[in-house]
């Protein structure tokens, strides 16, 4: 019995990582858009104070 609920629990600690490993693996797609979002508008200011400095 004992052997029983080691094996067990090596399973269901096997099925927990894999389960974790394919949710991470996924990602979520909505972060990655936002992230593009502030990047590209932290280009924008940053050439914008550019363009400032070259017409003083």
């Amino acid at each position: 019995m004992e052997k029983w609920l080691v094996i067990l629990g090596i399973w269901a600690m096997c099925a927990a990582c894999a389960v974790f490993f394919i949710r991470g693996a996924a990602g979520n797609s909505n972060r990655r858009e936002t992230d593009e979002k502030a990047a590209r508008a932290a280009s924008r200011a940053s050439a914008g104070n550019t363009q400032a400095a070259l017409n003083d």
